[in-house]
């Protein structure tokens, strides 16, 4: 077989040479990999001079989770009602997994929520397409109470308010529900 002045057959000295470097990094990787690994894992404490008490492992793997806020609370902040705000939602997501703009917003009113204070963006994109994602907000006192909905995950935040005083930057919809 005839090869071109400069080319490499595939059985050549120096072809072999690359492919068993190649071979050689390839298997360091994964040794590297794992050495990285194991020293990011916390390994065996030093013993402890405190008198203090400590907590066995079986009662720190129990935790309490913490309560969720049953209704809102108007006189507290955003901060204080974010769990009931995700409360709310979160149950009008497991009833309707394809809930958008109009059903969260009458849903945060029917809970409470101020329905004058909230903004929400549009359900579909200008061309008409189901959009991605939605957010919509609750402006309370400094701050915003502010969801987002799409593609099966919910996400929530307290915020504070824009300059503008509105929570959502951007065009959003008029909420005439």
């Amino acid at each position: 077989m005839h090869t071109k002045r400069g080319a490499t057959a595939l059985g050549s000295r120096s072809n072999r040479r690359g492919l068993h470097r190649r071979g050689a990094v390839l298997a360091v990787i994964p040794v590297g990999l794992s050495l990285l690994l194991a020293a990011c894992t916390a390994g065996p404490s030093a013993p402890s001079t405190s008198t203090a008490p400590t907590t066995s492992a079986s009662s720190s793997a129990t935790a309490t989770p913490t309560p969720v806020a049953s209704t809102l609370n108007p006189g507290g902040s955003a901060a204080d009602n974010q769990a009931f705000f995700d409360s709310v939602n979160r149950a009008l997501i497991a009833s309707n997994p394809a809930a958008g703009g109009v059903e969260f917003t009458s849903n945060l009113r029917t809970n409470g929520f101020d329905i004058a204070a909230m903004q929400v963006t549009a359900d579909t994109t200008t061309v008409g397409v189901a959009a991605d994602s939605i957010q919509f907000s609750v402006h309370w006192g400094d701050d915003c109470l502010i969801g987002q909905y799409g593609q099966g995950q919910y996400e929530s935040i307290v915020a504070p308010a824009l300059g503008t005083g509105a929570c959502l930057v951007g065009q959003t919809r008029a909420i005439d529900w």
